[in-house]
Order: structure tokens, then C-alpha cells, then sequence
């Protein structure tokens, strides 16, 4: 029996015996004008009363059998086969030009609009891993983000879990040891103290936020390395273990330093060339112009800022996925988000407003709690002039913030490196590699599906 769906019959291949002959319409059921082997050429003598084989013959449908009564009643042709295997749907399946259509000079087609209402639409895209290889929308993005992190969990929140925890307790010891903000608090909280010593408190200060920062930094580069091997494997299907990880990261991890010290010393270079020629006509006496006039150049600046840094967003996963260096890893980025830039922006703001309240969800509540039984208790903590809330706090808000970071760090990492995977497929036909590094068989063969999204 031949199942192909949707244009033929059950049945009616030729491999079922039936030579070719149309299965609604059946053939003559008596026999041939032809002798049988063994009897004379003008064929047996009649034995009896009985029909005589005429060559002039009825159609098929009424063709009555050898023997039957007269007064039987012709029999009916077939009903038409009703819709399913049979028939194409009510319609068609799809409008004039499609398989349910007429074609060109009024025969059957194939083309214009093929797809349309009989099957609802083309096959689905491959999907060896977290996305199907096509050009993705929004929810495909962030949805394979958080499949990455299911379905590779053990790697994943490994990784995250490591780095924030070395790097949290680094923070806290340091906090605790070496940056002692109490001292620096009173001297600022001080009417009486001198500009001298107003400017070493202050100095100490932004040290002490600054190694901090540098500290965060670090850990949050380590991961983002790691954890775009993870997910660039599982993009085909494949795990990769911690190790494996480390091993392919680690000879791009001094370029990624240096890559993301680069993207914001280029924009305060550019913020501090914005507000310029405002400081210059303050320090020249230039009063509320050179307010105003600082203050348009720092926004203009800051808008030719922003546009460098999402221009240059996707610097960091071409890095590590091509192995470039920092310049040309820059102007791949370039390449990718040109004429895409509000697209990307709009992603990757979306992506970092749900990290961030997925963060605030897990750690405002460890700071209460620290605050609540530190000595100084919620009232010390909403206090500004308390400078030092003791270890307790200290080690009770590091947890929490290490909760949130072993969340939100697949989170920023996988949609830095997805959104970079879209582009690529979106401009370079890179889902063409990606099936064929997956191992899919015929890929691009036919349509591709439908992309739900921008």
C-alpha cells in the first residue's frame, strides 16, 4: 500500500498489482475475446442458455457478471473518494497556483502559494540544541538563554557558582580587612575637616570601589569566557564539560580582559571630550553657559556612547567564538549589529532588565536580612553615617549576591552569544554550518519555518 499523504489514493501505487489503472474505476470483471489454452479457436460450445460475448460492450460500471440474473439492477459507480488521503481538502490546499490550484494553461501546479491552508505552512527549522536553526525572535533568544542553563545545569551553574563564589569572597575579605570605610565616612561626614583631608578620603574611596569593581570584573569575564563555550555547543545539541570549557577559553581570556577594559575607557573618552569645552568656559568664568554647555555636550556625548557601545556589543562572543583579536573582533561586531542596531539594543536591554530583577529579587532581601541581625540592626543599615555593618552583614549579603550572580550570569552570557548566532545566520547563512557541525542531514533542502519575532 503506498502512504504518501495528501496526492494519492491508498493503494493505488503500481507496485499493488494493478497496472496502472485507475482504482475508482474498475475494469471488466468477464473474460477476454481471447480462446483459452486447449480449446478450439471460435472458443468451447455453449453448454446452455447463457450471454454471448459481444465486442460492442456496455460501459465498465454496468458490466453485469456472467450468469446473473437479468433483472438485477446495474450496479452504481463508486462514490468520489471524500477528503483525507484521497482528495485535497475543501479549497485545496492552497490558492490558484498551489497543489489545490490550476497552474499555468489550466493544469495542476506546484508553485504560488503552495503551502497554504491544506498543511499550515512549510516544515519546521532543525533543532539540534536550545534553537532552531534560523533567524530567531526575541522569546527563541531568551528562551534559549534558559534552556541552556536547564539543560546543561551541571556545567552551567558549576561554572557560575565558582566564580561568584571565589569572587565574592575576595570582595568580602578585602571589605572586610583592607577597606575600611568608617574612617573614610567620618572624615567626609565632617564639617570641619580640610580639603587635604577631604581629598584622601575621597581618594580612598573610589580606590576602594574601584578594586572592587576590578574584582567583579574579573569574575564576571571568566565566566562570560566559560560560559559562551557552553553555550555555543549547546546551540548544536552537544555538552561540554567544565574542563573542556576552561580549555577552549583560556588562550582568549587576556583578550577579553582588555577587550572589556577597552569599551568603557572608549566611552568616558568620549563623555570627557563631550563635556569639555563646557569645563573649559566654566574654568574661563563662562558662569550658567558653561553649565548649559557642559551639560548638552555630556548628553550629546553620551548618546555617540551608547551607540559605539551596542555598535561594538557583540565584540565579546566574536572574540571567543572566532578566535580574533581585540581590533578585528570590533569591526565583526561592527559588520553584525549595521543596520540592526535598535534590534540588538532593544534585546539586550530587555535581557539586562530581567537579570537585574531577577538579581534585586534574590539579594534586597539577604540585605534586609543582614541588616536585621547585624548589630546594628535595619535602622544602622538605612543610616548613611554607619560606615562599618560588621562581618555578619558582610557574609550574609555575599551569599545573596552570590545566588543572584550563579543566576543572572547564564543569563547575560547565553543571550550575548545567541544574539550573535542570529546575526550570523541572519547575514552569513551561518545555520548552513551550524546543521552541518550538528550532524543534520539534508539541511536547507527545503523552506524554512516561519520566524515568530523580530
Amino acid at each position: 500500500m503506498n502512504d504518501t499523504p495528501g496526492w494519492a489514493s491508498p493503494g493505488s501505487a503500481s507496485s499493488d498489482g494493478q497496472n496502472g489503472q485507475d482504482p475508482v474505476t474498475p475494469g471488466p470483471a468477464g473474460p477476454a475475446d481471447q480462446p483459452r489454452p486447449g480449446e478450439p479457436a471460435d472458443g468451447p460450445a455453449p453448454s446452455g442458455p447463457g450471454p454471448k460475448w459481444s465486442k460492442e460492450q456496455p460501459p465498465p460500471a454496468r458490466w453485469p457478471s456472467p450468469g446473473a440474473p437479468q433483472d438485477t439492477p446495474p450496479q452504481a459507480p463508486p462514490p468520489p473518494p471524500g477528503p483525507g488521503w484521497g482528495a485535497p481538502p475543501p479549497g485545496g490546499y492552497g490558492p490558484p497556483g498551489g497543489y489545490g490550484g490550476q497552474g499555468p494553461g489550466g493544469h495542476p501546479g506546484w508553485g504560488g502559494g503552495g503551502w497554504g491552508g491544506g498543511w499550515g505552512g512549510p516544515p519546521p527549522a532543525a533543532k539540534p540544541g536550545v534553537i532552531p536553526l534560523r533567524p530567531l525572535g526575541v522569546g527563541e533568544i531568551l528562551d534559549g538563554a534558559v534552556s541552556t542553563m536547564r539543560t546543561h545545569w551541571r556545567t552551567v551553574l558549576g561554572i557560575s557558582l565558582t566564580v561568584a563564589v571565589v569572587t565574592q569572597i575576595a570582595v568580602i575579605l578585602l571589605q572586610g580587612f583592607v577597606l575600611d570605610d568608617s574612617a573614610t565616612t567620618d572624615t567626609l561626614e565632617d564639617p570641619s575637616a580640610t580639603t587635604e583631608e577631604l581629598t584622601r578620603a575621597l581618594g580612598t574611596t573610589l580606590a576602594s570601589s574601584g578594586v572592587v569593581l576590578l574584582i567583579s570584573l574579573l569574575g564576571t569575564i571568566i565566566a562570560t569566557a566559560l560560559l559562551t563555550t557552553v553555550t555555543s555547543r549547546a546551540v548544536l545539541g552537544k555538552s561540554v564539560t567544565t574542563g573542556e570549557a576552561w580549555q577552549d577559553a583560556r588562550p582568549q581570556l587576556l583578550k577579553l580582559f582588555g577587550l572589556t577594559l577597552l569599551l568603557p575607557l572608549i566611552a568616558v573618552g568620549i563623555i570627557t571630550v563631550g563635556t569639555l569645552p563646557g569645563i573649559l568656559l566654566g574654568v574661563a568664568g563662562g558662569g550658567d553657559g558653561a553649565v548649559a554647555l557642559g551639560v548638552l555636550g555630556g548628553l550629546a556625548a553620551g548618546v555617540v556612547a551608547l551607540w559605539l557601545m551596542i555598535r561594538f556589543s557583540l565584540a565579546s562572543p566574536a572574540l571567543m567564538l572566532e578566535k580574533q583579536s581585540v581590533p578585528k573582533s570590533l569591526g565583526r561586531s561592527a559588520k553584525l549589529v549595521r543596520g540592526s542596531w535598535w534590534r540588538v539594543f532593544g534585546i539586550q536591554l530587555l535581557a539586562t532588565i530581567i537579570a537585574n530583577i531577577l538579581a534585586s529579587i534574590i539579594v534586597i532581601p539577604f540585605t534586609f536580612l543582614a541588616a536585621a541581625l547585624s548589630g546594628d540592626g535595619i535602622g544602622g543599615f538605612l543610616d548613611s553615617s554607619t560606615g562599618d555593618l560588621g562581618w555578619t552583614f558582610l557574609v550574609i549579603s555575599g551569599i545573596g549576591s552570590v545566588i543572584g550572580s550563579m543566576l543572572t550570569f547564564p543569563i547575560t552570557a547565553g543571550v550575548g552569544v545567541l544574539l550573535y548566532i542570529d546575526q550570523r545566520i541572519r547575514r552569513e547563512a551561518l545555520d548552513l554550518d551550524l546543521a552541518r557541525a550538528a550532524g543534520v542531514q539534508d539541511y536547507g533542502s527545503g523552506a524554512p519555518g516561519p520566524v515568530p519575532g523580530s
